[in-house]
């Protein structure tokens, strides 16, 4: 199914980058958010923590708890799995052996090499969140926080915090990720760059702060449209950042996707996928992946069409009713009638 010759695929190409252009202009008018007093500055509890290393420990980590607070004690207990900050003996034993041990020396140094500082990511995060706070004005936004995981967690967020792990964006090409491609295998690792640091933190405060899917959305068309409004809130959050580095995606794949919209779109009406509520059969068109099985030919489709989809099927909505606002769009749970709604045909 899909079969095109990478020559036609290239007579096309042309075509769909002015489309894509265009659309992009008339879908993220810019708003002004230079009038909202707000500055987002990355604390780094990665070199608060690393002078822990010279005794004694004890009153540095109390400062690094006074300061850090709720981030200190999930660091400790579930990233470093250090042991209970209560039981000092334990976790300060263990911290003594962590920076004792090269593992550790050498990805610090590799940290600090590649973000010497975080100017560029406050610079764009300050902007992505005046937008957060144009929209949603009442909005409290967490403090951003930068730590070294030990490739444990690439985000963590918390009450009043959201964590970067700065070891997981140190550029696709990083001497340390061959090692870790069990783990994060290179259609995941080559997204671990410092560009993706902003989009992340977006996704992670739109996905697990504000507006988390509900559980009883089974279906796929549900979990379409819920995929497709976070990515929409990205497009009004974070109007100059490529489609590519919000959903993830290569140029290539991008490509594909604009190519094949309809045979997709047919595709899932003919195979009866829209309310299929079985995760296992539809979880290959919502996962990370190389490729969408069963899609394409030579592996060549993009994964999380079902995500894609649903972001088309949401913009082509906004499109259609200019009236709506983000804040109602974001509020509506009924799948069904959005599709409905949306005019959403690919040609």
């Amino acid at each position: 199914m899909m079969m095109s010759s990478k020559s036609k695929v290239k007579h096309f190409y042309l075509y769909f980058l002015a489309v894509a252009l265009l659309t992009a202009c008339q879908r993220n008018k810019k708003v002004d958010v230079s009038n909202i007093n707000l500055q987002v500055h990355i604390e780094r509890f990665d070199d608060d923590f690393d002078k822990l290393r010279t005794p004694p420990i004890h009153p540095k980590a109390q400062l690094l708890y006074n300061r850090y607070a709720s981030f200190y004690v999930d660091f400790m207990e579930r990233i470093l799995q250090a042991g209970a900050v209560t039981d000092t003996a334990a976790s300060y034993g263990n911290l003594r052996r962590v920076f004792a041990g090269k593992p550790y020396n050498d990805l610090k140094q590799e940290v600090d090499l590649v973000f010497p500082n975080l100017e560029k990511q406050e610079a764009e995060l300050t902007d992505a969140f005046k937008h957060i706070k144009y929209y949603y004005p009442q909005k409290q936004l967490p403090k951003v926080y930068a730590y070294v995981s030990g490739f444990q967690a690439q985000t963590s967020i918390g009450n009043d915090y959201f964590a970067v792990g700065l070891d997981l964006f140190l550029g696709a090409g990083n001497k340390f990720y061959p090692a870790l491609i069990n783990t994060f295998p290179h259609y995941i690792s080559r997204r671990f760059t410092p560009d993706n640091i902003t989009p992340r933190v977006v996704e992670g405060i739109a996905r697990e702060d504000m507006f988390r899917e509900r559980e009883k959305d089974k279906s796929l068309l549900a979990k379409m449209v819920y995929e497709g409004k976070i990515m929409y809130f990205m497009d009004q959050v974070l109007p100059d950042a490529p489609d590519t580095l919000k959903i993830g995606y290569t140029g290539k794949q991008l490509e594909w996707c604009q190519h094949f919209e309809k045979n997709v779109w047919g595709y899932f009406l003919e195979e009866n996928l829209l309310y299929e509520t079985d995760y296992q059969k539809i979880q290959k068109y919502l996962n990370e992946a190389p490729f969408t099985p069963g899609l394409g030919e030579n592996n060549e489709s993009a994964p999380k069409l079902a995500i894609w989809t649903g972001w088309q099927i949401v913009r082509t909505y906004m499109q259609n009713h200019t009236n709506v606002t983000l804040q109602q769009l974001m509020n509506m749970n009924d799948a069904q009638q959005l599709l409905n709604e949306s005019g959403y045909h690919p040609k």
